[in-house]
């Protein structure tokens, strides 16, 4: 499967500054941003500096973006996401900030093609969040919700793509089965594998209740009486199938850490035990000193390049899960560029925008 999203024409960069897109932020107010003053927080620090350039990789509805162009009233925001939906919506929130903000329309591992292209050799400050946006889960037609009949669509970006129900009637029971249990964590995915390529036999799937069906029937009584809708694992699962997202998670954390100026920080929250795994691994080979414990003094340009901000991954508060249920799996990571070491020696990226 082809995951390689190549970078669009320039009428994607699209610079925010007409008033008046303001037009209404919509229900985009409902959307609640996970872990919001928390982000804020650790980013804010990296964009004091008038100039200071913040890339949210992840833009959504944008709740996190109007948070913290508030909090960093000189910083300037590059905006990316896959979805026209949310970039239009963004737009439209972010209005009254139309001077420092530029959307892009890409997937977040385009990340160095997209500042190659605005010319910005280096940021202060890097947001992945890397949850469904409301707006596809709200979206009905969008298929990415197990609890209405829905087209098994699930693309993230509706104009390229196979579809959810493309993986379901063609990938083989093996392949089926991989994506069932590494994806979504699923201990009985061989079991529903077997039963989507029997039932597909018998006729294509084309929308989401014929699915939730099959996943409830192959799942043991035992099991289906906890946890939720025993089909949420296998939608997780299709939906980070069709869009390449652990692909393009392992192109964009090494880039987003290069990319990274001296004192630049990388904010990352994950909602999936594999997501939040890579993240880790990615940060961890940063902060590591590569020094010999015994050495006396670290010799110069051997420091790690990245001190973490925070210890282990940080979780949302009761209150927060309480009122947002989709923050409970949230897990936050966040580190600093504290030495040019490692593959970036770049200065800081004052007034590149």
């Amino acid at each position: 499967m082809d995951h390689h999203h190549h970078i669009h024409d320039d009428p994607a960069y699209d610079q925010v500054d007409s008033p008046d897109a303001a037009g209404s932020a919509g229900s985009a107010d409902v959307h609640v941003p996970v872990m919001l003053d928390r982000v804020v927080a650790l980013l804010a620090p990296a964009l004091v500096e008038p100039g200071a350039v913040l890339v949210d990789a992840t833009l959504g509805l944008a709740g996190h973006a109007e948070a913290l162009l508030r909090a960093a009233p000189t910083a300037r925001l590059v905006g990316l996401d896959r979805d026209p939906v949310a970039l239009e919506r963004a737009r439209r929130r972010l209005a009254p900030h139309a001077g420092r903000v530029t959307l892009v329309h890409a997937v977040y591992d385009e990340l160095p093609a997209v500042l190659d292209r605005l010319g910005i050799p280096a940021v202060d400050g890097v947001l992945l969040d890397l949850g469904v946006s409301s707006l596809q889960l709200d979206a009905d037609e969008r298929g990415f919700s197990y609890a209405r009949d829905a087209p098994l669509d699930m693309r993230m970006d509706p104009s390229r793509g196979p579809t959810a129900a493309h993986v379901l009637n063609t990938y083989d029971g093996p392949a089926l089965t991989r994506v069932l249990r590494d994806y979504g964590e699923e201990r009985f995915a061989r079991r529903i594998a077997t039963a989507v390529v029997a039932e597909r036999a018998r006729e294509p799937f084309t929308t989401s209740r014929r699915l939730v069906d099959l996943v409830r029937a192959s799942i043991p009584a035992a099991t289906r009486r906890t946890g939720g809708n025993p089909a949420k694992r296998t939608f997780q699962a299709l939906r980070i199938e069709v869009n390449g997202e652990l692909e393009a998670l392992a192109g964009v954390l090494p880039a987003a850490i290069d990319a990274l100026a001296l004192g630049g920080r990388l904010v990352v929250l994950a909602y999936h035990s594999l997501e939040d795994r890579m993240v880790k691994r990615a940060m961890a080979a940063g902060t590591r000193s590569t020094v010999p414990p015994d050495m006396p003094v670290v010799p110069p340009g051997s420091e790690p390049p990245l001190r973490s901000l925070t210890r282990g991954s940080e979780t949302p508060s009761e209150a927060e899960i309480a009122t947002n249920p989709r923050a409970g799996s949230a897990r936050l990571r966040a580190v600093e560029r504290t030495s040019p070491a490692g593959p970036s020696r770049r200065t800081p990226a004052r007034g590149a925008v």
